[in-house]
């Protein structure tokens, strides 16, 4: 069986689902991809259904009910990855901002190299971003800045959504405390990992924003998280994370 399974949330990505479907299933390492689909209107899941009869085996879908959040995505595809036995299991966006022949590096970073998360990072070698406003960089660059003087996480980019777990971290952390859903999410799993002494490697990548389809980033996603860390460290304090 293979060993590796991308997990890709989508909500509304017709643009680009089978685009970034057949690329990663093109790579030269043989990787698995699971599609949480939040009923998208625009009937994304459908799509996918379409495509399995194409990869049977390969390509997998969970469909829920409505837009339940990113978070709560990812921790469905986690316990279904687990279920089934992968080995390491990844997080990646369909948008293209992550590039599929990255995949594998984060694969060797923890398969070769010791890591038992590997964070594809932005800022561990600079800032490498393309595409994005001014505005967005710093906000998201200083996000990092201040997850780190508040969590003590020497992690560049804590707000990466493009990340490789060992299956024995998702086993460790308690799936059923994760209770935030943007960028906040990422950066609980990140603290998750880090409080309970697992090896933690940012690998570089360039980062290129989307060109098709809509971005699900808002004003509320941005507070969650910067509320969200400091909940985090009073929860680490107390004894209660």
């Amino acid at each position: 069986m293979n060993d590796c399974i991308v997990i890709i949330p989508t909500y509304n990505e017709i643009e680009n689902i089978e685009s970034i479907v057949r690329s990663v299933l093109s790579q030269h390492k043989t990787f698995h991809v699971l599609v949480i689909d939040d009923n998208s209107p625009d009937h994304t899941g459908d799509k996918v259904v379409l495509l399995q009869s194409e990869f049977e085996g390969k390509l997998f879908l969970e469909k829920r009910t409505g837009k339940l959040g990113l978070g709560t995505a990812y921790v469905h595809g986690f316990r279904w990855a687990l279920e089934n036995k992968y080995e390491y299991i990844f997080e990646m966006d369909a948008d293209f901002s992550h590039n599929p022949n990255d995949l594998e590096k984060l694969y060797d970073a923890c398969h070769f190299g010791g890591a038992d998360l590997a964070i594809g990072s932005r800022y561990v070698t600079g800032v490498n971003v393309v595409n994005w406003p001014l505005s967005r960089v710093l906000m998201s660059y200083f996000a990092s800045v201040y997850v780190r003087m508040i969590t003590g996480m020497k992690i560049h980019d804590a707000t990466a959504g493009f990340i490789c777990y060992k299956k024995e971290v998702l086993q460790k952390i308690n799936l059923d405390k994760i209770k935030f859903v943007g960028y906040a999410f990422q950066i609980e799993m990140k603290y998750r990992t880090y409080c309970n002494d697992f090896k933690i490697v940012e690998v570089p990548i360039i980062f290129t924003d989307r060109t098709k389809g809509q971005s699900k980033m808002s004003s509320a996603i941005f507070k969650e998280a910067v509320l969200g860390v400091i909940a985090l460290r009073l929860k680490k304090l107390v004894n209660t994370l």
